[in-house]
């Protein structure tokens, strides 16, 4: 599973910092929770009482549809999911090309 995160303004994600994060991780809650990939968000879907909507970005990625896990008339702020579709289609249509595939 990715991690995602948002960065300050004018803070790159360059393979330094991801390595920090992935350190500091390892470091404070061991190895098992080092994320496979961090990823830069523009912002975190949450409900409208203010928390994070892990599990429904969980199932996202993990292909099922957006009317299945989440409600945007529930969310705080419903238009960030777009990207998450987004990010879980271009996912899932890497994942399905072959690999070393000629172009």
């Amino acid at each position: 599973m990715p991690l995602f995160v948002i960065l300050r303004p004018g803070v790159q994600l360059d393979a330094a910092l991801s390595q920090r994060i992935r350190h500091a991780i390892a470091e404070q809650l061991g190895p098992r929770y080092v994320p496979d990939d961090v990823i830069p968000v523009p912002d975190i879907p949450r409900t409208l009482s203010g928390k994070k909507m892990e599990l429904p970005i969980k199932k996202l990625l993990l292909g099922k549809a957006m009317g299945e896990v989440a409600s945007p008339g529930a969310m705080a702020n419903p238009e960030i999911i777009t990207w998450y579709q987004e990010f879980a289609r271009q996912r899932d249509t890497a994942d399905r090309s072959p690999a070393g595939a000629a172009t």
